[in-house]
C-alpha cells in the first residue's frame, strides 16, 4: 500500500492514477476544499482518504502496511506570503513524515523544487553536499521551505543520522500537464492560454529587459508530468537508490517555443503579443532555468524525456480539447 500526500493535487493525482493502474492499493492524504480537484481522482480506485490533520494518528496504525510514502503535499504557490502557513505545511509536516518513515523504516520520496536555486546565479547542479546547498538563495518563501528540508537531509547524511531505507528528493522544474486546473494563477501557461486562444484572443508573453534575451526568449526547463511520474516509479523499482535529484529534461526552451507549440497543437497560426512585465516582478524574474540531469542519468535512468512539442500536443489533444472531461 502506498500513501500519496497531496494526492488530489497535480503531480500527486498522477501518481495515484499510475499506481492504481498497476493494481496497487493507494491511500490519499489531502484536503479537497471547494474546487473540483476531486475530479483528479474520480477515474481511479483508492483505498482511503485521510485529512492531513488526521495523518499522524493514521500512520501510527499503518507502519506494517505501507510500502512507501510519496510526499507531494505542500503549499505550492510561489506567491504565498503567509510564511507561518508555509513553515507549518511544508517544513514541519515534512519533518514529521521524515521522522515517521525513519522510525517505521518505510521509503520516502518527497517533492523539492527548482525554486531552491533562486536566481540561478549558482547554477542548477544538484550537488548534494551541505556546502553546495548553503550557497543557494531562494527568491520566495516556498523555495526556502523546500530548501530547508534539502539542507536538513544533507546534514543528517553528513552526520550519519538514521534515515528511511530509501529517501529521494526531487527538484521539480516547470511541470505541466492535465489535472493542474485547480491551481489558479499557478497553473501552467499552457493551461492558462488554451481557453484564451479558443476564444480567438492573442497569447501574451512578457517583454525581456535584458539585451541578451529577446522578447519571449526567456528560457525554462519544461517537463511533462507523465515523465515526472515515470521517474518516481523508477525510483520505487530501484529502492537501493537515495539522494537529491533534479527533475527536468535538461533542455531549456523559450516561452516563444512554448507559444508556437501551443498554437500548432491547436491548429492555429501563431499570434503573440508582447506585454510589459509588472514592475514588482522585474527584479525577481528568472531568465534561465535548466536542470543538470547528470546525477539521475548516472544513477541509471535512461528513458528519454518528452519534447516540449510532443508534450503540448498530447496535453491538448487528449485532455484540454476534451473540455467536459480533461482529467487524467
Amino acid at each position: 500500500m502506498y500513501l500519496v500526500t497531496g494526492g488530489a493535487g497535480f503531480i500527486g493525482s498522477h501518481l495515484v492514477a499510475a499506481l492504481s493502474d498497476r493494481g496497487q492499493n493507494v491511500v490519499v492524504c489531502d484536503w479537497f476544499r471547494d474546487d473540483e480537484r476531486w475530479r483528479n481522482l474520480a477515474k481511479h480506485e483508492i483505498v482511503d482518504i485521510i485529512p492531513p490533520e488526521n495523518l499522524a494518528a493514521w500512520l501510527r496504525l499503518s507502519a506494517t502496511r505501507l510500502t512507501a510514502v510519496l510526499h507531494m503535499g505542500a503549499v505550492s504557490a510561489t506567491t504565498e506570503t503567509n510564511v507561518d502557513l508555509i513553515a507549518a505545511r511544508n517544513i514541519r509536516a515534512t519533518q514529521d513524515i521524515l521522522a515517521w518513515c525513519t522510525e517505521a523504516q518505510v521509503p520516502l520520496i518527497y517533492a523539492s523544487s527548482a525554486a531552491t536555486y533562486g536566481d540561478g546565479f549558482q547554477g542548477f547542479d544538484d550537488v548534494f553536499a551541505p556546502e553546495a546547498l548553503a550557497k543557494l538563495r531562494p527568491l520566495n518563501a516556498y523555495g526556502w521551505s523546500k530548501h530547508v528540508i534539502d539542507r536538513r537531509l544533507a546534514s543528517m547524511v553528513r552526520n550519519g543520522a538514521s534515515l528511511p531505507p530509501q529517501w529521494v528528493g526531487l527538484k521539480f522544474f516547470n511541470v505541466y500537464g492535465p489535472n493542474e486546473y485547480h491551481k489558479g494563477t499557478m497553473k501552467s501557461v499552457i493551461a492558462h492560454n488554451y481557453p484564451i486562444l479558443r476564444r480567438g484572443e492573442k497569447m501574451r508573453l512578457f517583454r525581456s529587459y535584458r539585451s541578451d534575451y529577446p522578447d519571449g526568449g526567456q528560457l525554462r526547463d519544461f517537463i511533462y508530468v507523465r515523465d515526472c511520474v515515470e521517474v518516481i516509479l523508477w525510483f520505487l523499482e530501484n529502492s537501493r537508490l537515495s539522494g537529491l535529484f533534479n527533475l527536468g529534461t535538461g533542455q531549456a526552451r523559450t516561452w516563444m517555443d512554448l507559444a508556437v507549440a501551443l498554437h500548432s497543437a491547436m491548429g492555429l497560426t501563431p499570434d503573440i503579443e508582447i506585454i510589459e512585465m509588472p514592475p514588482e516582478l522585474r527584479n525577481k524574474y528568472q531568465y534561465f532555468t535548466q536542470a543538470r540531469m547528470n546525477r539521475l542519468r548516472d544513477a541509471g535512468y535512461t528513458r528519454p524525456f518528452t519534447t516540449l512539442e510532443d508534450g503540448i500536443h498530447d496535453y491538448v489533444s487528449r485532455y484540454l480539447a476534451r473540455e467536459e472531461d480533461p482529467y487524467r
